[in-house]
């Protein structure tokens, strides 16, 4: 049967009254063929995994050398409440740590602050100082696992942490791995965790890269984050866009410090968010690894392939999950962390079940990772690279997600860059419309969520749930005070009156910070004392 035939056919054939589209919006045809990737030239455009554009993967032999690094977000309570939960989860195959921090410490407030009443160890990791950091390593040795910092503001503050405590092991800086998100454009854009305004962060940031460059030369300085903005209500357009655009806008920063591309773009990698589109998913990771070797190569005249290798870690979507009928979240985990593996990606988080609620028991922490091990080690997917290579509906929608970044970057240009685009709301604004029309698609019943606008049931699920204790935030707190009696102020206060120098001289950072961290200043302390030369940030009015 030819084209034109079968085409005749399928118009007499009745559809069902949905929707046709990607999540994100986009139209899906009723088939796709060889004419919808006519364009294509597999050396040019696709290439083999391992080999410039790295649209099949960034490694030569990919999960068949080795699979993807198992990193569970996880922390809560106090330090010592982690570090039992990392050791449980080391035990039963995580491969791979990644620290939840509560809001107090992402916001760089001390727990007996009182912004932080009420939220000390409630949805992270409690940590004030190096003493709560050298609790929440305790028995792990830090030469033998990656470790992940899911933190922005005070990034430098956490990584001079984990550095000294590395050096209490016994271990130099020079042998450490690991990442911190530092990824402060983001946080301007989705989810407003921020301290400093924009250009003081962009020096902080830029005086990691050089640090790091030199002294902690394995250490991924900034994950460039989709995730967040994926969450705020983005599509998965915005999401490739607004999170490539950003990265290209540290590398412009570490250039204009003084930096060789070369130098610190090999250790810039990217986390992603894992939604419930299977295939759109998996089109959007194909297209940025192509995006980004391309402008790595063409723009910014890297010249070290490692500079074109977009690695990125991915967690499967928390806005995905829900109250009603949360044993679903089982199986919607499931299929979007499928996704994240046949798109390629180097490490990933599955969601609980129970996170809608609280966060996650041991029990279902361990089932979120013995999903991960369902996929590695019985599903046969990381037998041969990136299977749907080729697919003529997913090399299409790769096409066309790229083909619509493009247009999103010349339409930041235009405004001068990210920057300027932040100081006008532009993100804001495009990802608010972005949800407020996927919540409308939701109310009319144009898009579906099982349990929730179809299938749903009346009773209310029982379930475990974790509970932090109030005495958490009690015992905190009275840590916190027996430290700064026990540690030498007078020493501390010298540290801290150096950092403010740095920061009014325009030094690095990082080398001040450390000094401080050594003495056992506190987070809030430090980021106080940057607060009093920075200032802070006041997001402008977009409504």
């Amino acid at each position: 049967m030819k084209k034109e035939e079968w085409n005749e056919k399928v118009k007499s054939c009745e559809e069902r009254q949905v929707e046709f589209t990607t999540v994100s919006g986009l139209p899906v045809r009723v088939l796709y063929t060889p004419d919808d990737i006519a364009d294509i030239e597999y050396d040019r455009d696709l290439g083999y995994p391992g080999a410039f554009p790295y649209v099949r993967g960034v490694y030569t032999n990919m999960y068949r050398g080795r699979l993807w690094t198992m990193r569970q977000f996880s922390g809560f309570g106090t330090a010592r409440d982690t570090n039992r939960r990392y050791k449980y989860l080391l035990k039963h195959g995580q491969t791979g740590l990644s620290v939840a921090f509560d809001f107090p410490t992402l916001y760089g407030r001390d727990s007996d602050d009182s912004f932080s009443r009420g939220e000390v160890g409630k949805c992270g990791v409690a940590i004030d100082s190096l003493r709560d950091m050298e609790i929440l390593f305790r028995g792990i040795p830090l030469d033998r696992i990656s470790t992940s910092m899911t933190i922005n503001p005070p990034a430098a503050m956490l990584l001079a942490m984990y550095i000294a405590v590395g050096e209490k092991q016994g271990l130099p800086p020079r042998i450490l791995t690991g990442t911190i998100q530092n990824d402060m454009l983001k946080e301007y854009q989705a989810q407003k965790t921020w301290i400093y305004p924009p250009g003081p962060s962009m020096k902080i940031i830029s005086d990691i890269l050089a640090y790091c460059c030199e002294h902690v030369p394995k250490w991924n300085t900034i994950s460039i984050s989709g995730y967040h903005i994926r969450e705020a209500g983005s599509t998965a357009l915005q999401e490739l866009a607004f999170t490539l655009k950003n990265g290209f806008t540290y590398v412009e920063h570490g250039i204009k410090a003084g930096l060789s591309v070369d130098k610190f773009a090999p250790r810039l990698s990217f986390f992603f968010n894992a939604h419930l589109d299977f295939f759109e998913e998996i089109a959007k990771y194909r297209a940025a690894r192509r995006i980004w070797a391309r402008m790595m190569r063409e723009k910014y005249n890297a010249e070290d392939p490692r500079s074109y290798l977009m690695r990125f870690h991915t967690q499967t979507a928390g806005c995905t999950l829900t109250a009603q009928q949360p044993e679903n979240n089982i199986i919607r985990t499931a299929y979007q962390a499928l996704s994240a593996v046949l798109g390629g990606t180097q490490s990933l988080h599955t969601n609980s079940m129970d996170e809608t609620y609280a966060l996650p028991t041991e029990k279902s922490a361990k089932i979120a990772l013995r999903t991960q091990q369902l996929l590695a080690y019985e599903s046969g997917v990381a037998n041969t690279i990136d299977p749907l290579g080729g697919s003529y509906y997913v090399e299409s929608l790769t096409n066309e997600l790229e083909k619509g970044a493009y247009e999103y970057f010349t339409k930041i240009d235009k405004m001068g860059g990210v920057i300027p685009a932040i100081e006008k709301g532009f993100f804001q604004k495009e990802i608010s419309r972005s949800a407020y029309s996927y919540q409308k698609a939701l109310e009319r019943k144009q898009k579906y969520h099982v349990g929730v606008n179809v299938f749903e049931e009346e009773e209310r699920p029982e379930i475990e749930i974790l509970k932090i204790s109030r005495q958490v935030e009690k015992v905190q707190i009275q840590e916190l005070r027996k430290l700064r009696k026990q540690r030498n102020n007078k020493r501390v206060r010298e540290k801290l009156r150096m950092l403010r120098k740095a920061a009014e001289d325009g030094e690095s950072l990082m080398p001040r910070i450390l000094d401080c961290v050594r003495e056992y200043a506190t987070i809030g302390e430090m980021c106080n004392t940057l607060k009093e030369e920075y200032g802070i940030y006041h997001e402008p009015i977009i409504f």
